[in-house]
């Protein structure tokens, strides 16, 4: 039941390159009518127009002048920097006429896989194998530097990674080509593109619109990556994917390729125990406190809300994937599971002899036992004081990673300088977020674990949580942007939000102290676990756990049942009109009037499903996806787009390490949904016209 990948359950998050035979045999006996080598090999490969798009989603390229289709959520922060009270593009969305009208944005890109390779060998023969984990970061860092100067010499456009598969028992090469130059096109308003909010997350069914459109920009002379310039040019790829009006139907293929960020399904019993209790149980406890905080300010202050929109998303996102994880994990008794397949690989290696004195069941339980409870600490902090609050953050950067200025060598000139970002964070909502965080950190860490200036909060504040983040606000010189803080004048080691930030330094330098005697031992051991998986099953193919680099899965289209009663594999427009009427009593069932119109048109035209009759909205395929596919494009048999992965349901939290084939599935919005809102809201007749949907 636990065997790590079954080519008749459609389970697995393929690489490309050297996709498996069976695996591609079983594609085409469900309905993949391309050739093999349109996978990956040939000139108009299917992988070239898929884009990791900006490091944490996946997009797809679907015209010839470069427009790019992702996720609504994944285009959050680039709508959020944009918008503004006066023109707040996150509520009301936003459609560029005009190529000039299309919105830059700083740190966002696209990257297209050139080509992947095994170098296992290689690095095996330099010596890998003989460095314990720890070290062999610093390592790869090295080989990768001097194989990135390689392919840089015959193309400056290119870089190179390289990344560990089967937990590090193998190591493949990735060449990627990056744009930077990547511009908002259209996206509409977040009441549709996130319509049924933290309600309809991870459920089914759904009825979002989860798509937002950027454009790739190019060097007008070479088609190729260039930096921002107002005279770059729409990049003119050689191949797009071509975009399906036809639909689907239940049973049909459909195939996602993008990038999944990580899964640990071959994860020992003991490393599910741990990943429950110690690290989803704190983090959805911290951030379901910091949530219910952020939200009362979002929704009194709208420039409150537009700087903490896609903050507030990011965070909720995985509070509701770790508890709907740890749910799963004890209702399919998944650690009792995977510890009677791990009696089965005790009796193989005690049969074959395989990794005898070194994969060690028992060695591995005492290892764990051991770091539980820091792990749970750990996390609790993490949740607590990273990224959670503008003044933690800014207090435990100055001891740690700041680019220190001046002149070199004259230690008493140099200092750090923190810039002007009151723009993204609200003085009110941190204060009080931090005040309630640290209140609850009290309650849930270990004594030990907390800061010295636990006891200024009592002694001086008499344990007034408020009033301390209050003072240290306004007196730190931490919370002055753009003053010079000297590294060496004696006047800032007394400094209230110094000396915080130092003591969580010291608390976070003790727990990773602590964590590291142990974390080499224990990846040790999952890397042998890892390997006499592969050895036993053998004659099976095997995946490699994401780690996010290109992966396609695969499968049909079509819903589930629990309990005796079935999902229906698709939504249409009645079921978002019924529940637009009930905002009343739930605020995230919000529409503007005009999709109340849209959405309940008697004719959708020339979106209408031809076999139904209907407006299709969103569909479930049983497609293997994780964080980090959505955008992912899902393409019919044809390789033809009919729709982009967003979420899965409720039974799909498991997935990241243990994919349930009976109930876990992945929600996609259909394309002509899509293209509705953009042709009848948006009237964005130029892309239309462009995408050339058929």
């Amino acid at each position: 039941m636990l065997s790590t990948a079954s080519v008749n359950a459609d389970e697995g998050m393929w690489m490309l390159y050297n996709l498996p035979q069976a695996v591609y045999g079983q594609m085409q006996a469900e309905g993949f009518s391309l050739p093999y080598d349109a996978i990956y090999n040939n000139d108009d490969a299917i992988k070239n127009v898929v884009v990791n798009f900006s490091g944490y989603c996946s997009g797809v390229v679907v015209s010839p002048d470069g427009l790019v289709f992702t996720n609504h959520h994944c285009g959050f922060e680039s709508i959020r920097s944009h918008s503004t009270v006066e023109h707040d593009y996150m509520l009301n969305g936003f459609y560029a006429k005009t190529y000039e009208e299309e919105l830059p944005n700083e740190d966002m890109f696209v990257s297209f896989m050139v080509e992947q390779k095994d170098i296992t060998d290689l690095l095996d023969k330099k010596g890998i194998n003989k460095l314990v984990p720890s070290e062999q970061a610093h390592f790869l860092d090295s080989i990768e530097n001097a194989m990135s100067k390689e392919v840089k010499a015959n193309d400056s456009t290119l870089r190179l990674e390289i990344k560990p598969y089967y937990e590090g028992n193998k190591y493949y090469a990735t060449t990627y080509r990056d744009f930077t130059d990547l511009r908002l096109v259209f996206t509409i308003p977040k009441s549709m593109g996130k319509f049924g909010g933290e309600t309809d997350n991870w459920m089914w069914p759904r009825q979002t619109c989860d798509f937002s459109v950027f454009r790739i920009y190019a060097d007008p002379k070479t088609n190729g990556p260039a930096a921002y310039s107002k005279d770059n040019v729409p990049y003119k790829p050689k191949h797009w994917s071509p975009v399906s009006l036809q639909g689907y139907k239940e049973g049909d293929f459909a195939m996602t390729m993008g990038y999944p960020g990580s899964t640990s399904r071959y994860l020992s019993s003991f490393g599910i125990r741990e990943r429950r209790d110690a690290e989803n149980e704190p983090r959805a406890q911290v951030r379901g406190v910091k949530q219910e905080v952020m939200l009362r300010h979002m929704r009194a202050d709208e420039a409150v809300r537009i700087k903490y929109d896609s903050k507030y998303a990011q965070s909720s996102n995985y509070w509701k994937n770790s508890i709907g994880m740890n749910k799963c994990i004890d209702s399919t008794g998944l650690i009792r599971q995977k510890a009677d397949f791990e009696n089965k690989i005790k009796r193989y290696q005690m049969f074959t002899g395989y990794l005898k004195g070194k994969l060690d069941f028992d060695l591995m339980e005492r290892l764990y036992n051991k770091r539980l409870d820091v792990r749970r600490n750990y996390m609790y902090f993490r949740e607590t004081f990273m990224r959670t609050n503008e003044l933690a953050d800014r207090a435990y950067k100055y001891h740690n990673g700041m680019d220190v200025q001046g002149p070199k060598g004259k230690k008493a000139k140099q200092y750090v300088v923190f810039k002007d970002n009151s723009d993204s964070w609200d003085a009110a909502l941190d204060k009080e977020v931090y005040a309630t965080l640290l209140k609850n950190y009290r309650e849930k860490a270990d004594a030990k674990y907390l800061p010295e200036f636990y006891q200024t909060i009592d002694k001086t504040y008499n344990g007034d949580y408020a009033k301390y983040v209050e003072d240290v606000w306004n007196n730190s010189i931490l919370m002055k942007s753009g003053e010079k803080i000297y590294i060496n004048k004696k006047i800032y080691a007394k400094d209230c939000g110094i000396v915080m930030g130092l003591d969580l330094t010291n608390v976070f330098s003790d727990l990773r102290a602590e964590l590291s005697v142990l974390n080499d031992s224990i990846d040790i051991q999952e890397r042998y676990l890892c390997d006499a998986i592969l050895r036993m099953e053998m004659e099976m193919p095997h995946y490699s756990d994401a780690n996010f680099t290109m992966r396609l899965s695969y499968g049909q289209v079509g819903g589930f049942n629990l309990n005796g009663k079935p999902s229906g594999y698709f939504t249409d427009a009645p079921s978002i009109v019924e529940k637009m009427k009930k905002s009343d009593a739930n605020f995230e069932y919000f529409a503007e009037p005009i999709m109340h119109e849209l959405m309940g048109a008697k004719d959708f035209g020339k979106y209408t499903d031809k076999t139904t009759g209907k407006m299709q909205l969103c569909f479930l395929t049983n497609n293997d996806i994780t964080g980090g596919n959505s955008g992912s494009p899902i393409f019919n048999g044809k390789g033809e787009l009919i729709g982009l992965a967003f979420d899965g349901n409720w039974d799909s939290l498991s997935g990241d390490i243990f994919f349930d084939n009976k109930l876990a599935r992945c929600i996609g919005v259909d394309v002509r949904y899509m293209l509705y809102l953009m042709d009848k809201w948006g009237h964005a007749d130029r892309l239309i016209k462009e995408i050339d949907a058929k």
